[in-house]
């Protein structure tokens, strides 16, 4: 079970202005705080923006060493430190089978809604950790958890598969050549 946030710890705020729907704060089953729909989302819908400061890689690295971080990747130059000014979006915790998603446009992290969110339902997001990144453990409790955060390795393709295909198709394409020359000599 994740730890769970001290009594003594004042519960996190949402920005309201970066808020496009009632949300609330509080204890989360899955990890520390979790953010809530305080009324219902419809699909397809923005439901807030994950804001901080914007720090460049360097200083990424730096910060990513804590026990708790709120990094989230812009570009492969720029991250956004949710715990400096984040909007609270920054405590929407991951599952495999999340609500919400995000989209970044025009150098903006929209967190949006993937499906209808029913009001006093907290609010996901797949994190989606790169798989070359250490493992870090999934407490989602989905059906279909995959058990960390990160995504699986996809299995490449099996090298004696293509070469076999290739050959194939190299005698595919000599079968041809001959039976064209076959017909013009006639």
């Amino acid at each position: 079970m994740p730890p769970a946030p001290s009594k003594k710890e004042p519960a996190p705020q949402i920005d309201e202005k970066k808020a496009c729907f009632a949300l609330e704060v509080r204890p989360s089953p899955i990890h520390r705080w979790g953010i809530y729909a305080k009324e219902p989302i419809p699909k397809g819908r923005k439901i807030i923006e994950y804001t901080g400061e914007k720090i460049n890689r360097k200083e990424t690295n730096r910060r990513a060493d804590g026990p708790l971080n709120y990094l989230f990747t812009l570009t492969s130059y720029w991250t956004i430190d949710g715990s400096v000014g984040g909007s609270g979006a920054q405590y929407i915790n991951h599952c495999c089978t999340p609500n919400c998603y995000a989209w970044i446009h025009k150098g903006h992290i929209l967190y949006m809604s993937a499906r209808e969110i029913q009001t006093g339902e907290e609010l996901t997001i797949d994190y989606r950790f790169d798989h070359d990144v250490a493992a870090v453990p999934c407490a989602c409790g989905a059906a279909d958890c995959r058990g960390t955060i990160n995504l699986k390795k996809e299995p490449k393709p099996r090298k004696p598969a293509a070469r076999e295909a290739a050959k194939k198709a190299v005698k595919k394409t000599a079968k041809s050549v001959k039976t064209t020359e076959k017909k013009r000599s006639r």
